[in-house]
């Protein structure tokens, strides 16, 4: 018979001060820095795994992980909180460049 394995449970929540070492750790992990102001995370079967600055939508995660769908979930809960992060475009929340560029608007 196949083992059984079954999805951690996750909790998105606020970051606490208890959180500290935690997203230290995590930082050292993706090689940043812990992002600035409040922070939204992940905990997977209750370590935190990744964080998300709910202002500007910069995150850690561990690298040793597959965190895709977790910061996805972050960026939606920092996005429901109408946090700043949620009036950035969609193109600009997965990365992706734009193929035009025009040049400055100039008034006639």
């Amino acid at each position: 018979m196949t083992p059984l394995t079954t999805a951690p449970s996750v909790l998105i929540r606020a970051a606490r001060g208890s959180d500290g070492p935690a997203l230290a750790e995590l930082a050292a992990l993706d090689s940043a820095a812990v992002p600035g102001g409040t922070l939204l995370v992940a905990e997977a079967d209750g370590q935190l795994v990744a964080a998300l600055a709910s202002y500007d939508g910069e995150h850690i995660a561990d690298p040793f992980r597959p965190t895709a769908d977790l910061v996805a979930l972050l960026e939606l809960r920092a996005e429901r909180s109408g946090g700043a992060h949620s009036r950035r475009g969609l193109a600009e929340r997965l990365g992706v460049r734009l193929a035009h560029a025009r040049g400055p608007i100039r008034a006639a």
